[in-house]
């Protein structure tokens, strides 16, 4: 290969890695500080709703994964390396399970945390993924984390956190097992169209010579993500 075609393959790599990098901070910064925020409007519904209201809060509980970036950039990492259908469900049915567990635990029992921690752990779950990815855990400790059970653990972080959330709305307990369920599903409805947008585009990208070469720099951004997340939430959380 002449200089020539390696200085473009350089430059072309390093403008990669600045247009990843500035799409990780726009997952962070153009939303608001925590991770599981909800739009002003839909927490003033969830505030004054009282009775019964399935197919409005299956919408709500859609929305929320759709538009939960911090859901989203850890199923792109989770998603990553992985190419069987059969696979993909086993891991995002594990954190499904996870999500809904403590989400649902979580509001009936009252359950809560101050919700900067339980988000910069979520940013931690990003940066973990990012991590596995990229095989650092191999390299630098000699081992490699079960990826099955680390899904399901922070699917329960996941979920808890949006608990967390929905008590601060004191949703009115008339009809409160019923608007979960709902929500519940939303949330399942809105990460299956998520993932689809996800793995339709992730079939196109794996089908180029570009895909083994800026893996590496896609989860470095990925990484990058998550750290800014817990940065966000600590920072939170000291000035509180």
């Amino acid at each position: 290969m002449s200089f020539y075609a390696i200085s473009f393959e350089n430059a072309l790599r390093n403008r990669l890695s600045l247009a990843l990098g500035l799409i990780a901070l726009t997952f962070c910064f153009g939303f608001e500080a925590f991770a599981h925020g909800v739009a002003e409007g839909d927490q003033g519904y969830i505030q004054e709703s009282t009775g019964v209201l399935f197919m409005p809060f299956v919408y709500l509980g859609a929305k929320h994964m759709v538009t939960g970036y911090d859901h989203l950039l850890f199923l792109f990492g989770v998603i990553f390396f992985l190419y069987r259908m059969k696979d993909i469900g086993l891991y995002v049915t594990l954190f499904a399970i996870g999500h809904s567990t403590t989400m649902l635990f979580g509001v009936l029992t009252g359950i809560s945390s101050n919700a900067y921690v339980i988000d910069a752990i979520i940013g931690l779950s990003v940066v973990y993924k990012a991590l596995d990815n990229l095989g650092a855990f191999q390299r630098w400790f000699g081992f490699q984390p079960n990826t099955k059970w680390a899904t399901l653990i922070f699917g329960f972080f996941h979920g808890f956190g949006l608990a967390t959330k929905i008590l601060e709305f004191e949703i009115s307990p008339d009809g409160l097992l019923p608007n979960l369920i709902a929500f519940n599903i939303g949330v399942e409805i809105g990460q299956l169209l998520a993932l689809a947008t996800i793995l339709i585009l992730m079939g196109f990208w794996r089908r180029t010579s570009s895909f083994h070469r800026h893996a590496f720099v896609a989860n470095v951004a990925l990484m990058t993500a998550g750290f800014i997340l817990v940065g966000y939430q600590l920072t939170g959380l000291a000035v509180a």
